[in-house]
């Protein structure tokens, strides 16, 4: 009987998702593990394989097309029957589904590695594959692929990119000769119309439910940011050397919060109607910014993390979050947040509390200032605001002004955090 394909709920918020390209066409045989679309939720892109082997009878949502979750998508035909018309349920015994999602993360499962493939064969390739194959100027018709079925994964595009000589720089133009792109500019009195995204319409909601449900209270401390920026400016020098990754300020910036928290657990808990939930390990939402919005990938159990794993896993994250390949289990379920606006030059502000969680960090940029020193002289500092906001059904303001003053004492003596 036929096997119907279903927009799948890959997360607590989504209600919708867009099925942004079918991989598949009809007639086409299907076999297990076949990517047959890529979908689009509220937080990233997914490819939907197939767990049913058949022939793709019919597609009832176009390319584009928005789909609430449970809605149908496509039909699988596996005994030569007709397809349903519409979308119209078979008169037989219930539906099992069709196809499930897959991360792209998922996809480079350990498989025997599969010869290219001749001149005029079709090439197997993921779209994130394809998508750094084009950055990177990697020929796919010369890279073995190790996904299912000899499919090219992103691995074997970042290997072959390795593998392959390095393409010559072009000379970078200098301050004086290089132009800024022109700005898109509108004719007066003309307005265009953006229609809102999956994403952007679930933070709009959320934002509208957080302002108006929440009693948001501020907090606002300048810390001293000299100690840190030396101690990270003698551990990149070791680190540099190694050739590994610099340390970020932010990376010591959620150690310190990391260690914070944990000498105040009233600052890590939730509100739920008649009572409080206190959470026992740290689990820090940190919001990235994408095209469409922000999402806010988990470093998870921080408190236990040491500051190199804290900054490989962040910046792993942050990575995976920019190209909308996170799974839902890594972007849900934080205890506190932590928004940085200080890449940008932003001195100070504060951010939107985070349902359901009861605060939420906003991190400036470091500014070189001028302070007065413990003996009464005027001298250069380096300073970061840091703005606090809370739910004040669950945290009162002398235990976030306490959590603060551990957090700037984490911060102006970094190596506490470190032991």
């Amino acid at each position: 009987m036929p096997i119907f394909v279903e927009m799948p709920k890959l997360s607590d918020t989504m209600t919708e998702g867009t099925l942004l390209k079918w991989l598949k066409n009809v007639g086409d045989k299907i076999s297990i593990g076949d990517v047959l679309a890529e979908v689009e939720t509220d937080k990233a892109t997914m490819e939907m394989e197939a767990f049913e082997d058949g022939t793709l009878g019919e597609i009832y949502v176009q390319d584009g097309g928005k789909v609430a979750v449970g809605e149908k998508l496509a039909v699988l035909l596996v005994g030569g029957e007709k397809a349903p018309a519409n979308g119209a349920a078979p008169s037989a015994a219930p539906e099992p589904k069709a196809a499930a999602p897959a991360p792209e993360a998922a996809e480079a499962k350990s498989e025997p590695v599969a010869p290219a493939p001749a001149d005029g064969e079709r090439i197997k390739v993921s779209p994130l594959a394809r998508k750094v194959a084009l950055e990177k100027g990697v020929d796919l018709s010369k890279v073995a692929g190790t996904g299912p079925g000899g499919r090219i994964v992103e691995k074997d595009i970042l290997a072959a990119a390795h593998a392959a000589p390095a393409a010559p720089v072009k000379p970078v133009a200098s301050k004086e000769t290089a132009k800024p792109a022109p700005a898109p500019t509108l004719s007066p009195g003309t307005q265009t119309r953006v229609p809102v995204s999956g994403m952007r319409k679930v933070i709009a909601e959320r934002l509208v439910t957080s302002k108006t449900t929440i009693p948001h209270f501020y907090l606002g401390l300048e810390i001293d940011a000299q100690p840190l920026l030396s101690l990270r400016a003698s551990l990149n020098a070791t680190l540099e050397a190694s050739g590994s990754p610099k340390l970020t300020i932010n990376d010591f910036i959620l150690k310190a919060i990391a260690s914070a928290v944990q000498r105040h657990p009233k600052i890590n808990a939730s509100w739920d109607g008649d009572a409080i939930v206190e959470y026992g390990s740290v689990d820090i939402s940190v919001a990235v910014a994408i095209e469409d919005g922000l999402i806010t990938p988990v470093v998870r159990n921080a408190q236990a993390k040491t500051l190199s794993q804290i900054s490989t896993e962040m910046r792993d994250l942050a990575s995976r979050a920019r190209s909308k390949k996170l799974k839902p289990e890594e972007y849900q379920g934080g205890t506190i947040t932590v928004s940085s606006l200080g890449p940008f030059g932003i001195e100070n502000f504060y951010a939107i509390v985070n349902p359901p969680q009861a605060a939420i960090l906003a991190i400036g940029s470091v500014v070189k200032k001028a302070v007065v020193s413990p003996k009464g002289d005027i001298i250069a500092g380096d300073r970061v605001t840091i703005g606090f906001s809370g739910d004040h059904r669950v945290i009162d303001g002398a235990v976030a002004a306490n959590f603060l003053v551990d957090l700037r004492k984490y911060i102006e003596q970094p190596s506490l955090a470190l032991i």
